[in-house]
């Protein structure tokens, strides 16, 4: 649910999602918002009670698109806005959210949505970050791509996103292709060894190491997970 179908719908339909939608790996739809108001001049924002800046998107178009949508399915959707209010957005909440059959994310725009409307109709609010945007639009690809990409099908393997950063708990290990030189910077002699094994422990090491000098939090909460599990 979005003002800017136009604008959203070629980035997430192209590269590897796209070619997983026209397989028919799941199904995308997009709602252009201001098809359902019953203002003549399809407007879909007013000014805030109370005074302020900005304007508020209403509630009435925001429902009659999710009523649309809601009718001509045969799933009850799990409603999701875009907002910088919303929990923070980590992957365990794409491995979460895989979980349903129907995802509607709506797009935010101007100063904010009407309340009313994610009291009645939102199931949960999310954020992709401490900072501001102008829409839900950026937030809302982002999370699609990430859910998306870990249904069945659309990566090669599993193990495509089950090594990467977060999956664990930790951050990625550093990554080498050719030339094995470049501008006098060399590959890791371990990863040039064909030893699988010790290949495995350094990038463990290194995914260890980066974790705990970008992210220390997550360090912690890996290091206190193993100490548990002992």
């Amino acid at each position: 649910m979005t003002l800017f179908v136009d604008e959203l719908k070629p980035l997430i339909t192209t590269s590897i999602i796209g070619r997983a939608w026209k397989k028919g790996l799941f199904d995308l739809g997009f709602y252009q918002i201001r098809d359902f108001t019953t203002d003549k001049q399809k407007r879909v924002d007013d000014s805030p009670y109370g005074g302020g800046f900005g304007m508020v998107m209403q509630a009435d178009p925001l429902f009659r698109c999710l009523q649309h949508i809601k009718e001509t399915s045969d799933t009850t959707p799990f409603v999701i806005l875009l907002s910088a209010s919303g929990l923070p957005y980590k992957q365990t909440w794409a491995r979460a959210l895989l979980a349903h059959e129907h995802i509607v994310l709506v797009c935010g725009h101007y100063e904010g949505v009407d309340q009313r409307f994610i009291d009645k109709c939102v199931d949960l609010e999310l954020s992709i970050g401490d900072f501001v945007l102008t829409g839900g639009e950026i937030p809302a690809l982002a999370v699609a791509d990430s859910i998306l990409r870990l249904v069945p099908g659309v990566l090669a393997d599993s193990e495509c996103f089950e090594k990467e950063s977060y999956w664990d708990g930790l951050l990625e290990h550093p990554h080498y292709s050719r030339p094995e030189v470049w501008e006098e910077l060399a590959v890791p002699e371990i990863l040039l060894s064909g030893h699988h094994a010790n290949i495995e422990s350094w990038r463990h090491e290194e995914s260890l190491r980066r974790t705990e000098e970008r992210r220390p939090d997550l360090y912690t909460a890996y290091i206190n997970g193993k100490e548990t599990e002992k």
